[in-house]
């Protein structure tokens, strides 16, 4: 929903400010990361603008780096730790995620922390409209799949129980984002201001706890390259441990929302000519998967969903106003803010 550049959407030559220590950094991999051996050479991929990100090859074999960018950082951001400790964790699991090899805490090496993993090779889909109509169906099957098992991982079995806050997942969160929203505002939205009080009065009772991915959708996957199989997930930044409810869906958010050249939304298309399922079947599908009966309290869920976007957006307007934030992107993203809150609302008018 809310647009981000994309790490893995190719590579060129290292950009000026973002060099590293290619014979430091050559040593450590050949000290700790399995296998290694040639000449390393270095490219950086065109996005990773909050954690810099860099193409490996040496001996015939491809790596990612992924570093905190230089400087000084706040204590919670960019922490590269938190997602080599999740991917390290699901490589013990049939989540489908890159290897991972070593994480380096050793400022001294490139100028901050880093981690690598493999490079996959395979498909990247920026939207649902650019998959292939033959393989849809079997594609979004693959997604489902994917987050289902992400859901049904032991976490604490795999070494995650120390990975994030354990039950009242949503009361937090609520309050986290209506403090951003608040904070960033200069006078008060009434269908924000309504959408929070709704939430906060009706938060339901089954308090779960599971590994949440934060961003599950298509374009943070790679497939493989004429199959329609998941081979990795990306972009783990945002996983913690949440309620799985939360987490499915957003990944639902698309069926609620208006379509744009078919780029965001499915309202108003023609799903079935389109081989996209319709909600209640993918809903469905997830519930066998993940052992439910049935999913109570889904305009809630949904409800939230368009809640956490529009107080992550409104703290973009409160940017852009500011004047800290000036780039074109951002000021169509800031414009967003408030149909989100109505988006929100709709769903607490349906709940009702």
């Amino acid at each position: 929903m809310v647009d981000r550049q994309k790490e893995f959407s190719g590579t060129g030559p290292v950009r000026s400010g973002f060099e590293l220590d290619e014979k430091a950094l050559q040593k450590y991999m050949e000290e700790n990361v399995e296998g290694f051996s040639g000449s390393l050479e270095v490219r950086q991929f065109k996005g990773g603008q909050s954690n810099p990100t860099y193409q490996l090859s040496a001996g015939g074999k491809k790596y990612v780096l992924r570093r905190k960018p230089s400087g000084k950082l706040l204590k919670s951001a960019h922490a590269v730790d938190r997602e080599y400790k999740v991917i390290s964790a699901l490589n013990k699991t049939d989540v489908p995620v890159a290897r991972t090899y070593a994480l380096c805490e050793d400022d001294s090496v490139i100028g901050s922390w880093f981690y690598i993993m493999d490079c996959v090779d395979g498909r990247i889909f920026w939207t649902v409209g650019n998959t292939p109509l033959e393989q849809r169906a079997a594609i979004f099957d693959a997604m489902n799949d994917a987050i289902a098992k992400l859901h049904m991982v032991d976490y604490e079995t795999v070494g995650l129980a120390d990975f994030g806050k354990k039950g009242s997942y949503f009361s937090r969160q609520i309050s986290r984002w209506s403090k951003q929203y608040q904070a960033s505002v200069e006078e008060p939205y009434p269908a924000m201001d309504d959408l929070i009080q709704w939430l906060t009065d009706n938060i339901p009772e089954n308090d779960e706890t599971s590994i949440v991915h934060g961003d599950y959708r298509i374009d943070n996957m790679i497939f493989h390259p004429t199959e329609p199989k998941i081979l990795a997930i990306l972009d783990w930044e945002l996983s913690t441990l949440g309620h799985p409810l939360s987490d499915f869906s957003y990944s639902c958010t698309a069926w609620h929302t208006p379509s744009s050249d078919g780029q965001i939304g499915f309202m108003g298309l023609d799903l079935k000519a389109m081989q996209i399922p319709e909600e209640q079947d993918y809903i469905d599908a997830y519930c066998r998967r993940t052992g439910r009966n049935r999913i109570d309290n889904w305009n809630y869920y949904m409800a939230f969903n368009f809640f956490r976007l529009a107080g992550i957006v409104f703290g973009i307007k409160g940017r852009v106003r500011d004047g800290t934030a000036a780039s074109k992107q951002a000021i169509a993203t800031a414009a967003m803010a408030e149909p989100l809150a109505e988006m929100g609302m709709e769903q607490v008018r349906k709940a009702r």
